[in-house]
This record gives C-alpha cells, structure tokens and sequence, in this order.
C-alpha cells in the first residue's frame, strides 16, 4: 500500500485534469464542474498526503513509499520514486497551496475555467512527482513538465504583458535546463545509470564535480532565482494571474533550491566547498539588491515580487554555508517563505480586485473597510520580516547560525535582511492599509468567507510553524545530519560539528 499512496498522490491530480477535459455541458456549467471537480481533486490528494506524513518514519533518513520500475533498464534509467524527509515536506507544501490556490482564483479567473484547473492539475502532478522522483531522467522529466502549464496559465490568463512574461519564463527556465541535461548525460556516460541514490555514492573526481555543479548551478539558479539570472520573475509574478502566482513563488521557485540542494551541496561536496564563496556573495547580493529595488515600486504585486527574489537569496546563503544549522534553516525557510509569500499574493489580490488597481499611491486607509484583511496582512507582513514567533523567524535564525561558522560579515549581511525587509513592508503597510481614504477604497467590503477559507489556513500554519518548528524540522533533519556526518564530512566547515544543535536552536526559537 506505501509504494501505491505515493503513486496515487502523484497521479490523482493528473486524473482530474483528464476528467475536467471531459466536463460536458454549456461554457458556464462545464466550468463550475471543472472548478468544483478540481477542487475535490486537490482536497483528496491533500487528505492522502497527510496519510502519507503520518505513516512517514522520520528516525529512518532513508528512502520510503519506494517504488522502482524497470522504464529504460537497459540503458540504467528506472521509473524510480520515493520519498524522504527533505522530499516529503516539499510534498505537503504542494498539496497544502494547491488548493488554496484554487480557491483564490474562483473568482478571479472568470474565462476558460475548465482549462485553468486543468493547467492548475498538471502542475500539481509535475510537482509531486519532481519532489518524488530518484532518477535523474525522471526528475528531468517532470523538471520540464512544470514548464507548460506554468507557462500557459501566465500567457492566457495573465495581465497585459502576460505573453512578454510568458517568454521571458519559458525561456530562462529551458535555456537553463539545458545544462541540466548535459550534466545529466555526463554522468551517464560515466557512471552507466542516472539513479539518483546510486550517483550519490558515486566518487567523482574533484574537476568533473566542479563542472558538474556549474551545469547545475547554472540550470537551478534560473529556477530559484540567483541573482543576475533573475530577470524573468518581476514580470512573471506580476503578470500572472493569483493563483499561478502563489504557486509559482510558493513551490516553483523551490525546485530551485531543492535542485541545488539535491544535485550541488549533497551530490557534490567537495565542489560544493569551491563555489561555495562564490554563491553565497550571489546570495547576498540577491538580498541587498532586491530589498533595495522592492522599495522603488509603485506596484504592490511586483513589491511582493521582489519580496520574495529577496528572500530567495537567504535561502541561497543558507544551503551554501555547508552547515547543518544552515542547510536545516534553508530547507525550512523554503516551507515558510512558501506559506508567507503566497499569503501576501492573495492579499494583494483581494484589495486589487475590488479596487480595481494595484498603484500603492492611489490606495490609503484599506484597514477602515477591511479590518480583518488588515488583521491578516499585519501577521503575513510580521511574518516576512521574520518576527519571532512566526515560522520565518526559525529559518533565518538557523540559516545565520550556519553563516556566522563561515563568515561574520556574511552573517550580519543576510541578516540585513529583516531590516531591509521591515523598512518596506511596513512602509508599503502604512501607506496601503492605513493614511487617507482615497479613490474608490470608501467602497471596500472586508473578505468574503471563500477568501478567509484561503487566507485563515495560511495564518494557522505560519504561527504553527513559528511556535512549534519541530514538527518539521524532525522530519528532513536526520537527512541533513547523516550528509554531514557522511559522504558530506570531508567537504564541511568547521561549523558542521556543531550541527547537534539544531534541535536546540529551534527549541530556542520556538520559546
């Protein structure tokens, strides 16, 4: 039954997007029963994901919910998928924002509703099934597959410039994956097979791993984004219509990170050592730069937008630094800057849609209409600055514990971060949310319950996350330990020797 629950999981998303396909009727009840059909679709699979943590052993770091099918086996290429504790957390976010997702976009998204929550679907079995892939080939595969519907639901469903944006994403992301694919090939022409868990023991030498790693960085960096290759995502975060919005900087931007995370820091260790400096003043320079241009908007969502390539740099700094502390505080940075970043994406959607603009200086004095949403932007925007008691919080401490083992000064400037971050954020708060009523905000009705059923969810885990951290860490930490203390030992900082102390400091953080 194990193997099965994560097949279905993958699968089931795909199943409902056939079936949407197939909805009969005319335009307007085809798309209500596509709509209502996908949104049972990601609940049920949201309901088998939680069985599937449940029945998820976190003491054992290996591989579980294996299943392994000869696909090209004479070539060493399997249809092999599984799960551990950095893939299952991955899992759970997918399915948590998925239909989340759809929700926000019931009312948003008002033509071709059968085809959105088809795209929406497929992107959500590419997904499940790039987090749960252990072939090379197969992680490939689903790799690419995210390209189509997230490419789709921007160029027709996006805003004005949605098929310049369109491009722009399409291409970054497949010039990049090309790098990918001759790394991809390198290692099968000399290891004979791409199974993921076999090139893991595989001893390299110290100059291919260090081309290797480039062909990665270079393929996963467009992804996450590392700064400079990062010019596709203001206008696609941007121009996307909500839904597609929050799941391409809620999962998609982590595919990024994971890849890094999976194919550089663990594949490549002593690699990993070399570009390690090199990443992380990218990282760095991702932060300070996008901090400073957020503040320079006059658009709330592209503000947001560059939020989020922001803090996609710390992330950057903690998966570098080559510490437990710092590679445990990336991985669950990326779950919260998930939850937090997509929040904020529905936020801004639901004043932008009532008051018809998205123009910072033509809003002012939102929170006297809409208290509740005010109430709610205050925690997600608490939240992205890394207020202690909030999920972001733990992940940045614990990505600077890992920073200040490489650098001071790399430490202090990640962690200019939460300053930089504060400065905007509440800036962009006080003069949205509160000020003078201007133009059409006199009109503005507080958040219906379709809204609060997106938006209460996401407040939940973000203070779920800030107050007891462990329930995540538990589970992708063993993972992070056994790197270090394994195959990683040789390639750590001296800082890894203090990895012991995670669960201490998220004891710390959680108080």
């Amino acid at each position: 039954m194990q193997p099965i629950l994560l097949s279905l999981i993958t699968y089931l998303p795909l199943a409902g997007a056939l079936v949407a396909f197939l909805c009969p009727g005319g335009s307007q009840e085809r798309d209500r029963a596509a709509r209502w059909l996908g949104l049972w679709t990601t609940l049920v699979t949201l309901g088998l994901s939680v069985l599937l943590w449940v029945g998820f052993d976190p003491a054992q770091p290996g591989l579980q919910y294996e299943t392994r099918l000869n696909w090209l086996g004479e070539y060493g290429i399997t249809y092999h998928t599984g799960v551990d504790g950095i893939s299952l957390v991955f899992v759970l976010l997918t399915a948590f924002l998925t239909p989340l997702s759809l929700l926000a976009g019931w009312r948003s998204v008002q033509t071709q509703g059968r085809d959105f929550v088809a795209m929406l679907l497929m992107l959500e079995t590419a997904l499940f099934g790039l987090f749960s892939a252990q072939d090379l080939v197969l992680f490939y595969v689903f790799y690419e597959a995210t390209l189509i519907p997230g490419s789709l639901m921007i160029g027709i469903w996006g805003g004005q410039k949605r098929v310049w944006a369109s491009l722009q994403f399409f291409l970054f992301t497949f010039a990049g994956s090309l790098f990918m694919l001759v790394g991809l090939i390198t290692m099968w022409l000399k290891t004979g097979t791409t199974d993921i868990p076999t090139l893991m023991e595989t001893g390299f030498s110290q100059p291919l791993q260090g081309w290797l790693l480039l062909a990665f960085v270079l393929a996963f960096g467009v992804k996450l984004p590392l700064f400079p290759l990062h010019a596709w995502l203001p206008d696609a975060y941007t121009e996307a219509p909500t839904p597609a919005t929050a799941m391409m900087s809620g999962v998609l931007s982590k595919t990024g990170a994971y890849g890094l995370l999976r194919f550089g820091v663990l594949m490549f260790p002593d690699a990993a050592r070399v570009f390690a400096p090199y990443i992380l003043a990218l990282g760095v320079a991702a932060i300070l730069y996008a901090a400073i241009v957020a503040y320079a908007q006059s658009d709330i969502k592209r503000m947001v937008a560059y939020s989020s390539f922001s803090h996609m740099g710390m992330i950057a700094v903690g998966l570098f630094t080559l510490t437990a502390e710092g590679i445990d505080g990336a991985i669950f940075q990326m779950l919260s800057h998930g939850v937090v970043i997509a929040a904020l994406f529905f936020c801004v959607a639901a004043v932008a849609w009532r008051a018809e603009t998205r123009d910072i200086d033509a809003l002012g004095g939102v929170a006297r209409q809409m208290p509740i949403l005010a109430l709610l932007v205050m925690l997600f925007t608490m939240a992205n600055v890394g207020l202690p008691g909030t999920g972001a919080f733990v992940g940045e401490l614990l990505v600077l514990m890992g920073a200040v083992h490489v650098s001071l000064w790399v430490a202090l400037l990640a962690g200019s971060t939460m300053i930089l971050g504060a400065v905007y954020m509440l800036s962009l708060y006080r003069r949205v949310l509160f000020g003078t009523v201007k133009g059409t905000v006199g009109l503005l009705r507080d958040l219906t319950a379709g809204e609060m059923a997106v938006l209460v969810p996401l407040a939940i885990v973000t203070l779920w996350m800030g107050v007891h951290p462990s329930t995540f860490t538990r589970l992708f930490d063993p993972v992070v330990m056994q790197a270090v203390h394994g195959h990683m030992a040789s390639g750590l900082s001296a800082g890894a020797a203090h990895g012991g102390a995670v669960q201490g400091v998220v004891h710390l953080a959680s108080r």
